[in-house]
């Protein structure tokens, strides 16, 4: 007689997963289950950790940017809880006196997302594309192999920028951010 093996997966309401305690590891909300976060590497985090002093120094005055701050969305009709590496979120839709200890609960302009290792640039396009159904105006695809950063805009085809190729503002990222070169000197990333 063969014995089986029965797995059973916990599926969980928005309510329930932000109820969830929170430990050491992130996770994201993905079709009603808690999908541990992948933990970066070395040139993720330096990366991420360059990005965040970039566009906090061009946000100042308009928004917040935060690293890893959870976004209650809706992806495919169910509750979506993506944890993006980071966002910018205007005080215009966040008002700069909002201070609670939850996740973020409007949608952010921006969002951007590294590939970590593991990852492929078709499974963050995909991701890209889910965020713009679900009502984020701008998409940031960081490639630190590839050394570039292909935005996603909802209305448009993808534009990819590298080396010195200003990342410009348009009507819902006023005037110029950073470069891609900016990033990855100031990430100490070796050249290719």
């Amino acid at each position: 007689m063969e014995a089986s093996l029965e797995v059973i997966v916990k599926t969980y309401t928005l309510q329930e997963f932000l109820a969830l305690p929170s430990d050491d590891a992130a996770c994201e909300l993905i079709e009603g289950q808690a999908i541990p976060k992948m933990s970066p590497k070395l040139f993720h985090s330096a990366v991420q950790k360059a990005l965040l002093a970039l566009v906090e120094s061009w946000s100042l005055g308009r928004g917040r940017v935060y690293p890893e701050w959870a976004v209650i969305l809706q992806r495919n009709d169910r509750d979506w809880v993506p944890v993006p590496d980071l966002i910018f979120v205007s005080y215009a839709r966040l008002p700069q006196d909002w201070m609670l200890d939850e996740a973020c609960p409007v949608r952010p302009e921006l969002v951007i997302e590294i590939i970590s290792p593991g990852q492929t640039f078709g499974k963050m396009t995909a991701k890209a594309t889910d965020y713009l159904k679900a009502g984020i105006l701008r998409v940031w695809i960081v490639d630190t192999q590839a050394r570039s950063i292909t935005v996603f805009y909802p209305d448009s085809p993808p534009q990819t920028y590298t080396s010195e190729r200003q990342i410009a503002g348009d009507e819902v990222l006023d005037g110029p951010i950073l470069t891609p070169e900016q990033v990855f000197r100031q990430a100490g990333l070796p050249e290719r």
